[in-house]
């Protein structure tokens, strides 16, 4: 009888957690533009991927009274936090790549499940708008867009949220190297207010915390990133050294306050799968997650916004490729994200596939290389591509060589061009911005009609140091305070 009883009652819980979980579609662009799904490894194992969104709506008078800005209320929510989460194939380490709400980015047509409502494709627009354009599943379609990383899940939280959750957690410790008071006379700032030194944060001061933009080092969103890494790192090793399962109450109201704070795609729709998820994250250790920043510049263009740099492309790769950020899996071999590419559609006879050849050699140094789409077309067709064609009009300049294609079917003739001319299978990619086979003559094939590829840089495989990467157990980080906002 009391198994029973405990069996039945645990059952009535299960379903109300089941039942606080909200959820969302996964990604809303064209199902033909998503990235490639990750491949396993030979032992079978596969990474994941999962994009952390922190929405700054003001929908509730929670999130109003904790957010501010009335005149925002019921306002179309942006996505003012970005963290893409990677746990390696292995699950020895992990991750985390943030891109700053400033950042530019081109965001793909997307539309909304619930209006059914599509909205239109857009260039250089700001990266926290595509979670207004039918919800986190455009934030998703726009990260596989700028990376070609494909995303497994997704798992959101608001204001309200976070302070839930960080009051559920108990306490997260932070540090700052002088006393802070972020705020304006304009009215400015999250409010946080610390002396120096080490603080237990949680609830209201725990959002303030993460939304803190005036008061650390430059008072910029890097600065707030920075911050924000801080804070989840401590956060880890708090929940691991005080969430065990000998803490079923410190358990039971983890499980409350995230099942009622957080959204999440229809793959992580009940506590089952989020306690699968969670077994697999609890498998690497806090000294292999490594933090780090979307290396990006200022643009040239609209002031106080930025780009992503050549850096960020690599640390996109890496992360592609299941790398290590923290370079301890230097020596690996094999990688799990680029198997010998997967064709649905074969390529046509090399004499039916039209291709169309840019000239893109233009550096910041050297004008375009004269003749370049004509004569590497001369030797497409020399090859047999009939229906190759130069197109002389202006090019964007490429550093690189590349084959674009814009739809699956016609991958396989993407693909058959890039091994007619000996140009690796990874410059083969997938665009959306070209009509069909297309090939960008880049910088490094400025004369000659032998492609030869570019060498592997020595330090190919290191992450970037203006990704600014933080390990998840060095307990000595301080933030920086502005003399401007100290007391």
């Amino acid at each position: 009888m009391v198994i029973l009883g405990g069996a039945g009652a645990g059952y009535l819980y299960y379903e109300h957690l089941n039942s606080n979980i909200k959820s969302d579609d996964l990604n809303l662009g064209d199902a033909k533009d998503r990235a490639a799904r990750t491949q396993a490894n030979a032992a079978g194992q596969t990474a994941l991927n999962i994009l952390l969104i922190g929405s700054d709506a003001r929908d509730s008078a929670e999130n109003q009274k904790l957010g501010g800005a009335k005149d925002t209320f019921n306002g179309t929510p942006l996505a003012d936090v970005q963290m893409l989460l990677h746990i390696s194939a292995d699950r020895k380490n992990m991750s985390v790549v943030s891109m700053p709400r400033d950042t530019l980015v081109d965001i793909p047509k997307c539309t909304d499940p619930d209006t059914k409502k599509t909205y239109a494709a857009t260039t250089r627009t700001m990266t926290n708008e595509s979670l207004g354009r039918g919800g986190p599943g455009c934030t998703v379609a726009t990260w596989e867009k700028l990376t070609d990383i494909h995303i497994d899940h997704f798992m959101m939280i608001d204001f309200s949220g976070v302070v839930s959750m960080a009051d559920a957690i108990g306490g997260v410790p932070v540090c700052v190297d002088a006393n802070v008071y972020s705020h304006t006379s304009s009215g400015k700032g999250s409010g946080l207010k610390l002396e120096e030194g080490t603080h237990s944060i949680k609830g209201k001061q725990a959002l303030q915390w993460l939304r803190t933009r005036y008061g650390f080092e430059d008072d910029t969103d890097l600065a707030r990133a920075k911050a924000q890494h801080m804070y989840m790192n401590s956060m880890v090793r708090e929940l691991r050294a005080n969430a065990k399962l000998t803490n079923p109450n410190k358990l039971r109201k983890l499980a409350e306050a995230a099942t009622k704070a957080i959204t999440v795609d229809d793959g992580l729709d009940t506590i089952t799968k989020m306690y699968d998820l969670a077994t697999e994250l609890q498998k690497v250790p806090t000294a292999r997650i490594t933090m780090t920043t979307m290396p990006n510049a200022y643009d040239t263009i609209q002031t106080g916004r930025v780009v992503p740099t050549k850096d960020a492309t690599k640390l996109f790769r890496l992360v592609r490729d299941d790398i290590a950020l923290d370079g301890k899996d230097k020596k690996k071999t094999t990688t799990t994200a680029s198997p010998s590419p997967t064709v649905t559609d074969p390529a046509a006879a090399d004499d039916k596939i039209a291709v169309q050849v840019h000239n893109g050699t233009s550096t910041s140094a050297l004008a375009a290389a004269r003749g370049r789409a004509t004569a590497v077309t001369e030797l497409l067709k020399d090859k047999g591509f009939d229906e190759a064609v130069a197109d002389t009009s202006a090019a964007t300049a490429e550093s690189t060589t590349v084959i674009r294609y814009p739809s699956a079917d016609l991958k396989g003739d993407a693909l058959r061009v890039a091994k007619v001319l000996g140009i690796p299978t990874s410059q083969v990619k997938k665009s959306t911005d070209v009509s069909g086979v297309t090939l960008v003559v880049g910088a490094d094939w400025r004369s000659g009609t032998k492609y030869e590829a570019p060498a592997k840089e020595k330090d190919d495989d290191t992450t970037p140091a203006s990704a600014q990467a933080m390990n998840g157990a060095d307990e000595t980080q301080c933030m920086h305070v502005d003399p401007n906002y100290t007391w």
